[in-house]
């Protein structure tokens, strides 16, 4: 019986990660936002829209460069995140045309920098070098090394590799940071932010109509200086109110997590109020939303724990520590006003196509209940399928394909990313679970969603990409195996 459990198992496993062989992706392209305005003019705003957000920062004003302070993903939260910093260019195109570079570099959460940053594999198009592609070298809006004192070269942008992630930025003029690049990507999707809050106001002052240029500049409410992280691209034109986007995961890495709540703040952080699902059983669905609206103390994350899901005997993935963290940051965004809510819908009581009918339902009672608000599902990428059938039954019916046909507007997507490692579960003499290989695709660092021009087999109208896995350990580590336990 037990060896029966154990196939099915590795069946259901073998899914997991297929979208890796999709061959090189193409997110959508990102046009540039450029100023009908001289640069001198743009450049006072750039640095007062910094500052109200808080940032302290260094300037070189005779270059048009300010590079600010390092500020942590969900800070203030008690996970440690990723750290980013700004380096702002400002770039004359004529006598009253301008752009303003916004470049973001990354430390990890062990504070070392991210260097050598990937880009994704741009259109064709949008890869020749020369004047009409913002005269980045290669095209590819990525930041090579460029040197301030020639009048002929784009500024070079200062970095300091070994310094700590709480310490001093360094003047960019400084002997000490000289002749190290910034290995940074640009945040296009900043740059029209900064663009679209500043224009208004420079306008109205052309006009002399002082209360259009404070009107431009009010913030939204629960906007303020959030680090939502480097934006995922394609997401913004998909992430609308009443839709549901199934994320078909790989359990066990720390990225998929990350995506969810990277993807939550930006989504949330422009208005559209966002309720994130997690495979997690919905025994917990009370716990869960006790803790998103706790403050986060030692006792409301030991009552979250206090779950038996987190001590499973076959940790397959889905309670491992950045799916808590996830649960966290998730919470700290509610926290700041942000309309992010969570619920659970797993099942693990019932088995095959009875339990992929009980998901649906779960998932459908809250979309029912929440026209107006942004669904980001994430559950094992058996389960989000718009098709029927699977490898050893064609007419089985996926929890994705049950909901297709009750909800108006759906996307499922599959998970790509380049190698890696996950947390896993495989069959020997027993099943083991631990840190396995994956296998993927490199098409760099930058998270973003590729849609197919049509659905795939499986029912997937896209994958959203991760970049490089790494393995998640269990949240709580259980030792004891029990003998009436499973991971499914």
């Amino acid at each position: 019986m037990r060896a029966v459990l154990f196939f099915s198992v590795l069946l259901v496993g073998g899914l997991v990660g297929c979208a890796s062989s999709q061959g090189t992706l193409r997110p959508e392209k990102q046009e540039v936002a450029v100023y009908e305005h001289p640069l001198e003019e743009v450049w006072p705003s750039v640095r007062t829209w910094f500052q109200e957000k808080g940032f302290r920062s260094k300037e070189d004003a005779a270059h048009f460069v300010l590079q600010t302070e390092w500020r942590e993903e969900f800070s203030g939260s008690k996970v440690t995140g990723f750290w980013h910093r700004f380096t702002v260019v400002g770039k004359s195109d004529g006598p009253a045309r301008s752009q303003v570079w916004v470049l973001r570099s990354t430390r990890s959460p062990e504070g070392a920098p991210v260097s050598a940053v990937k880009q994704p594999d741009w259109e064709a198009a949008n890869r020749a070098p020369g004047p009409g592609n913002d005269g980045l070298p290669g095209g590819d809006l990525r930041v090579e090394e460029m040197d301030v004192r020639l009048p002929d070269r784009e500024p070079r942008l200062r970095f300091v590799p070994d310094e700590s992630v709480s310490s001093v930025v360094l003047p960019l003029g400084t002997p000490s940071a000289s002749g190290e690049p910034v290995h940074a990507s640009r945040d296009l999707g900043l740059e029209w932010e900064l663009r679209d809050r500043i224009v208004p106001e420079l306008d109205a002052r052309r006009k002399g109509v002082e209360g259009l240029a404070l009107a431009a500049t009010k913030q939204e409410p629960g906007s303020g200086s959030i680090e939502c992280g480097m934006p995922i691209i394609g997401l913004s034109a998909k992430a609308r109110k009443g839709a549901v986007m199934l994320l078909g995961e790989l359990h066990g890495t720390r990225e998929v997590p990350r995506f969810v709540a990277l993807g939550s703040c930006q989504v949330a952080s422009h208005g559209t109020p966002v309720s994130v699902g997690l495979e997690l059983p919905v025994e917990d669905l009370e716990r869960v939303r006790r803790f998103i609206a706790s403050a986060g103390t030692g006792q409301d994350h030991a009552l979250l724990m206090e779950s038996p899901f987190w001590r499973s005997p076959y940790p397959d993935g889905r309670g491992s520590e950045a799916v808590a963290q996830l649960l966290e940051q998730l919470r700290w965004l509610h926290a700041q006003g942000l309309d992010v809510d969570v619920f659970v819908f797993d099942h693990p009581e019932l088995q095959g196509e009875a339990r992929e009918a009980a998901m649906a339902r779960s998932i459908l009672t809250q979309v029912q209940a929440g026209p107006g608000r942004f669904f980001l599902v994430v559950a094992g990428n058996l389960h989000p399928r718009t098709q029927p059938g699977v490898p050893w039954d064609l007419s089985y019916r996926p929890m994705g394909y049950l909901l297709a046909r009750k909800v108006p507007f759906l996307m499922a997507l599959d998970v790509a990313y380049d190698n890696g490692t996950a947390w896993m579960c495989s069959v020997g003499e027993s099943l083991e679970c631990g840190e396995r290989p994956a296998k993927g695709k490199d098409n760099g660092d930058r998270f973003f969603i590729s849609l197919f021009e049509r659905p795939s087999e499986s029912g997937f109208h896209g994958v959203f990409y991760v970049g490089p896995v790494s393995a998640s350990p269990p949240a709580v580590r259980h030792e004891e195996r029990t003998t009436d336990s499973h991971p499914l």
